[in-house]
């Protein structure tokens, strides 16, 4: 296993239906990876250290949803999560990475003294309150010069600096 600075948390898919999974649940006594679609699974998370749980997974496949389940008392989503199909409480769900193509490489983007940047709360943008919502209205930006947007925090966090709204 790869020292923890080298971790990345949540879950990462590896190819060949393999996935690692990696949580911080420093108060927990026990954490077991509890698979919920395609098929219904627990397994258990080995102990890392300063609080890190890790797993390496075999049979998990992009789309494989899960929580976390601590001390064999409260299923939790994964907080690093890169897709939460059925909203911030729901499960978590494993994506490929490698799976999308990018084309755009080349992209420089633009010098900072030249943007114009629009700070943005998905939630509160558009009467859908979703990414797709910001994505109907990318003209609106256009018309009125802006050239990057700015997403305000999409996930709740605790602190006295959470902006004054949680994400749910």
């Amino acid at each position: 296993m790869e020292s923890i600075a080298n971790m990345r948390l949540g879950a990462w898919y590896l190819g060949n239906e393999r996935c690692e999974f990696f949580v911080w649940a420093p108060f927990s006594k026990e954490v077991k990876l509890n698979m919920v679609f395609p098929q219904k699974r627990i397994i258990h998370m080995e102990p890392w250290e300063d609080g890190y749980w890790y797993l390496l997974a075999d049979d998990i496949y992009p789309g494989t949803q899960y929580l976390y389940k601590l001390d064999k008392l409260v299923d939790r989503p994964d907080l690093a999560s890169h897709f939460q199909p059925e909203g911030v409480h729901g499960p978590s769900e494993v994506v490929d990475h490698r799976s999308f193509i990018w084309t755009d490489n080349n992209w420089q983007g633009l010098p900072l003294n030249e943007m114009i940047i629009y700070e943005l709360h998905v939630g509160t943008f558009s009467p859908e309150g979703t990414f797709d919502g910001i994505i109907q209205r990318l003209n609106y930006f256009k018309e009125l010069g802006i050239n990057a947007i700015e997403i305000m925090p999409v996930a709740q966090f605790p602190g006295e600096r959470n902006w004054g709204y949680d994400g749910t």
